[in-house]
């Protein structure tokens, strides 16, 4: 990855306050916008949450309550931060164009007016709803595409089907919830989980390994590790295998077996970064315990499926809580240290606050195995929303500033 470089992609024929707008440096790279919007949007969704629990915010139009925190932790908090990180990874990973101001305050514009249509969809029609909040996927990969499909590395085209999945599943939640269909409208949310697992797998097992093995030949502990093709093309298939038979509700002792199986890959694959090595680098240690809980998840998925007494889905909370809450936070901090000039040392306010996701993680899983009281699973979120206040408090001026002046070496 490299700093934004202030890259605003001037259009000259717009007015001059738009051209200003654009100029500004919150504009200069997709991650400001959207880690901005997400952080401060965490802590909206924990206080909905509450509100509709204690019966202060009527979320019935949208599904309820629980499809409603579901579908906005997964399109709202999870969407805003996967685009901030791809528009701004892409260029430095995969050779493509950087996105300039216009088109990242466009995509940004979509994402806004999707989460006003879902907090205002008691005032709203329902297709109105869905347009609003389906707007950003046409925008996002009709962007995406064309210069992905150019990379020489052909194996970045997948994210393409990934992105695809994911707007098939908002679509299909959408349709479902029109029709009263509440099953159908869990199953799309599931669904959606389900391609951000294969994203987590592929993108975070890209970055994790190569950032491992370059902090472990500075340490002197060590050389980066090879990719193994066969390794990876088994475990892609695996989490692909286990994810449709998991949508399309295949008999429990299937989906355990192939979980089972995915885990056991995952679990080889992860071994081989020897993530052990570098436990006393707090970023990279993020990233490795988030993959932790990814494996953790697919496990819990194994047992449920194999017989064991455990909710079906208890494996839902140790992903989205924890892995992907613990790699977001890490992502989040690390491309906003390295795309802003600073070094790559990490506030001890950002430590407390992966400690507090790893916490929300815990809780919220014991919560769901153990059928707490919903007051600790309101402590979960509260935990987990604490975690991104604190980023939102530790970064948020840095987000809007300007990038510091740094030596190129």
């Amino acid at each position: 990855m490299r700093r934004d470089c202030g890259h605003t992609g001037d259009v000259p024929y717009l007015p001059r306050w738009l051209q200003r707008l654009a100029a500004a440096p919150l504009l200069a790279s997709p991650f400001r916008p959207f880690y901005l919007l997400g952080a401060l949007y965490a802590p909206l969704l924990a206080a909905g949450g509450a509100g509709a629990f204690f019966g202060f915010v009527d979320l019935q139009e949208s599904g309820g309550p629980v499809l409603w925190h579901g579908h906005e932790m997964v399109f709202g908090f999870t969407v805003a931060i996967v685009v901030g990180t791809l528009l701004t990874a892409l260029p430095s990973w995969a050779g493509m164009p950087e996105t300039g101001a216009v088109p990242t305050a466009l995509l940004v514009a979509a994402w806004l007016l999707g989460r006003a249509g879902f907090w205002a969809a008691p005032w709203l029609p329902a297709p109105a709803v869905a347009a609003a909040d389906l707007l950003l996927w046409p925008l996002l990969v009709g962007w995406i595409a064309p210069p992905l499909w150019r990379v020489p590395n052909r194996l970045y085209r997948l994210l393409l089907p990934i992105l695809l999945a994911l707007a098939a599943a908002s679509l299909a939640y959408h349709a479902c919830v029109q029709s009263g269909d509440v099953a159908g409208a869990q199953r799309a949310l599931h669904a959606a989980v389900w391609a951000l697992v294969v994203l987590f797998t592929l993108k975070g097992g890209l970055l994790t390994p190569v950032f491992t093995g370059t902090a472990l030949q500075a340490l002197g502990r060590g050389t980066a590790v090879r990719a193994s093709m066969p390794l990876e093309a088994a475990s892609l298939a695996s989490l692909v295998a286990l994810a449709a038979a998991d949508v399309c509700a295949a008999p429990p002792r299937i989906v355990g077996a192939l979980a089972l199986a995915c885990a056991a890959t995952q679990g080889v694959r992860v071994a081989r970064w020897r993530g052990w090595r570098i436990a006393d680098q707090p970023l990279l240690l993020g990233m490795h315990l988030g993959f932790a809980w990814l494996l953790f998840a697919l496990l819990l998925v194994a047992a449920a499926g194999l017989g064991a007494p455990l909710p079906a889905a208890a494996w839902l909370h140790a992903f989205t809580v924890g892995a992907l809450g613990l790699m977001m936070l890490s992502l989040m901090t690390r491309v906003a240290l390295r795309h802003t000039g600073r070094a790559l040392d990490v506030p001890p306010l950002l430590i407390a606050a992966g400690a507090l996701v790893f916490a929300a993680a815990t809780l919220r899983l014991a919560a769901a195995v153990h059928g707490l009281s919903p007051q600790l699973v309101a402590l979960a979120a509260l935990l987990w929303a604490a975690a991104f206040a604190a980023y939102l408090l530790q970064f948020g001026a840095v987000l809007l500033a300007p990038s510091l002046p740094r030596e190129r070496g």
